[in-house]
């Protein structure tokens, strides 16, 4: 796609570029095939040893193949690798899997079968989307979210989040040319439309349904403020979701929530100087950020602009890159000796631990990088 960039953008993001190669190179050789989460003094603890389960444990193979994918540099792709391999232990112990199995594998087997053609990875992949399928309740016609929560069994809970691991069920439909995996991804994607996403554009993180009849129920606060407040991170969530639902379907009700959700997200980090707060509507004080649903919603907001007439298109890009272009300012840490690049991250609003490096921040951030540059891979 042809983003109309200026020519202040492209040297930002040559410079930019530079600044990333040479610090995931030094990374990539430091971390290896540890499976980093969250950074602390500079360092990355091990998440593959903590929990092999866990849900962002895809993110860094995801930018080694990002990284592999715009270099051909070899180390990216045996590490990429390295981490996909530990992965299988998570596939084989089952019981602590979830809805996330799609950020999970699509950055890891499924993103190096795109690349290299490799079987092994394509059946980790098929194997992920079976389990993300079985999770599937025809009868209120949602993906589950989690095992249980907080000490609630979430039999009939859906999150927000989940509109970006469906992308995982719609890469399998086509791969084994099957239309059940995609019905599945179609029906729940129609029931967050339906009980999620607010006529205002703000979501919903969780919403409980009545997992018999799927009838709604409660909209818990879950990572945000309260109930009925507007957790940054579900709205990017939302946004890049959507977007990616529309692309896999062409069902334009989805087109139009992430616009309608891309402008209630651009109107809000527009007051904050493009840094978005943790919670668009929640108290003034304290004032807390989280530059990861920044990051993610600039990547949904350029998946738009590939999707909209011409002269829409700026609206969307240009918000991306104030986005990109304001993270980098404030955030970025280019030194080499230390791990992460993007800091500012919050988990959850009432999370004790707030304005981090976590490791889908960089993600994000490098994967709309790239896509500007036209060096990108579709993960999702």
């Amino acid at each position: 796609m042809e983003y109309h960039l200026t020519t202040d953008d492209r040297q930002w993001l040559e410079e930019i570029w530079g600044n990333i190669r040479k610090k995931m190179a030094v990374g990539c050789e430091r971390i290896g095939t540890d499976i980093p989460f969250e950074a602390e003094n500079g360092k990355y603890t091990d998440m593959g040893k903590q929990n092999i389960y866990w849900w962002t444990n895809g993110f860094w193979p995801g930018m080694l193949w990002q990284m592999y994918h715009a270099t051909g540099e070899e180390l990216y792709r045996t590490t990429a690798e390295g981490v996909e391999a530990r992965l299988d232990e998570a596939l084989e112990g089952f019981e602590g899997l979830h809805h996330d199995v799609g950020f999970m594998w699509l950055h890891s087997a499924v993103a190096n079968y795109r690349i290299t053609g490799n079987e092994k990875s394509k059946i980790r992949g098929l194997h992920a989307a079976s389990l993300l399928a079985g999770r599937y309740n025809p009868l209120g016609q949602f993906i589950r979210a989690w095992n249980s929560h907080s000490g609630n069994e979430c039999t009939g809970w859906i999150i927000i989040d989940c509109m970006m691991n469906i992308p995982l069920l719609y890469w399998a439909s086509k791969e084994v040319n099957d239309p059940r995996f995609k019905a599945v991804a179609v029906h729940h994607a129609d029931t967050v439309l339906k009980t999620t996403i607010r006529g205002d554009g703000s979501s919903n993180h969780i919403v409980m349904l009545d997992p018999e009849n799927g009838e709604f129920i409660d909209n818990p606060g879950g990572q945000g403020f309260d109930s009925g407040s507007s957790w940054s991170r579900g709205q990017a969530w939302a946004v890049y979701g959507m977007a990616l639902s529309y692309k896999h379907t062409g069902k334009t009700e989805y087109l139009d929530a992430a616009k309608q959700v891309a402008h209630y997200f651009i109107a809000n980090v527009a007051e904050t100087g493009y840094i978005p707060l943790v919670d668009f509507r929640a108290p003034a004080e304290p004032v807390c950020y989280d530059t990861t649903a920044g990051v993610c919603a600039a990547c949904g907001l350029l998946e738009i602009a590939g999707h909209v007439s011409e002269y829409e298109k700026p609206l969307y890009i240009r918000s991306a890159i104030k986005i990109l272009q304001a993270t980098e300012r404030k955030y970025c840490n280019w030194n080499p000796e230390e791990d992460s690049i993007v800091s500012g991250g919050t988990g959850a609003y009432h999370s004790e631990i707030k304005e981090i490096p976590i490791i889908y921040g960089d993600y994000f951030f490098i994967e709309a990088v790239l896509r500007l540059l036209d060096k990108d891979i579709f993960i999702w």
